[in-house]
């Protein structure tokens, strides 16, 4: 796959997984296209870091969150981040794929039918209850990855964080995360610079244009954008796994 290809599938993979979540274009086409599972991984935790930060800052500059907030998850983030990358071995696509589908079919549910808290006006202290999950999450996101960012929406939104502060924390979260495991890509040789850079660069336009695009969507537009997204990973990570 060249250069420009690589740039496109960056782009929409963050521009999405940005505005929902997801995991739906970018690992799977690299994938299809025979690149290692491993290196599919890392070269998405690399473009992840930058993106993610990058989208982050912009709305951090603009919600109402405080570093104090955002220094309580780095622990947790990054030491998930860190023990998924170093386990990812351990595991195959196949047991991750069914775990990533179990889990988001219960965030789905649970946001569906399940009365939500009041929105505050800023972003909420996080209640301890809430750490253990995020450790998961990142520790997933560590070994595989779609719909990572899908269930941390899902777990901020929960507590009664409004949209783009969840977006924010989801941001921070999956940069720290991305990080942690990049870092054990990197020393066991898993990054193909071949393809990791032109997906790192499509992932920040995509990244910085998805923000304002949020920022114009109220917010029953961007819950239905979340549950749609939501819906068609779990199609996708079902198909994936009855015919490969």
């Amino acid at each position: 796959m060249g250069s420009p290809c690589l740039f496109l599938v960056g782009f929409a993979t963050s521009f999405v997984g940005t505005l929902a979540g997801g995991g739906l274009i970018g690992m799977p086409v690299l994938l299809m296209i025979g690149v290692p599972i491993h290196q599919a991984i890392s070269a998405a935790k690399f473009s992840n870091t930058i993106s993610s930060f990058s989208s982050f800052f912009i709305l951090f500059r603009q919600q109402s969150i405080r570093w104090k907030q955002l220094l309580l998850i780095i622990p947790i983030s990054l030491g998930g981040g860190a023990t998924g990358g170093a386990i990812a071995s351990l595991l195959s696509e196949r047991t991750m794929t069914i775990i990533a589908i179990i889990l988001l079919m219960f965030a789905l549910c649970l946001q569906a039918f399940k009365k939500q808290p009041e929105q505050a006006a800023s972003a909420p202290a996080l209640p301890k209850t809430l750490y253990p999950i995020l450790y998961g999450i990142s520790v997933y996101d560590g070994m595989f990855g779609p719909g990572q960012a899908t269930m941390l929406m899902y777990a901020y939104l929960r507590i009664g964080m409004d949209y783009l502060s969840a977006i924010a924390f989801t941001r921070f979260q999956t940069f720290i995360s991305c990080f942690g495991a990049l870092t054990s890509y990197l020393y066991n040789g898993h990054v193909n610079w071949h393809i990791a850079p032109f997906l790192a660069v499509g992932s920040f336009i995509g990244a910085q244009l998805s923000v304002r695009v949020a920022q114009k969507m109220n917010q029953k537009q961007l819950q239905f954008l979340l549950h749609t997204i939501t819906f068609l990973l779990i199609v996708q990570l079902i198909f994936n796994m009855v015919y490969h």
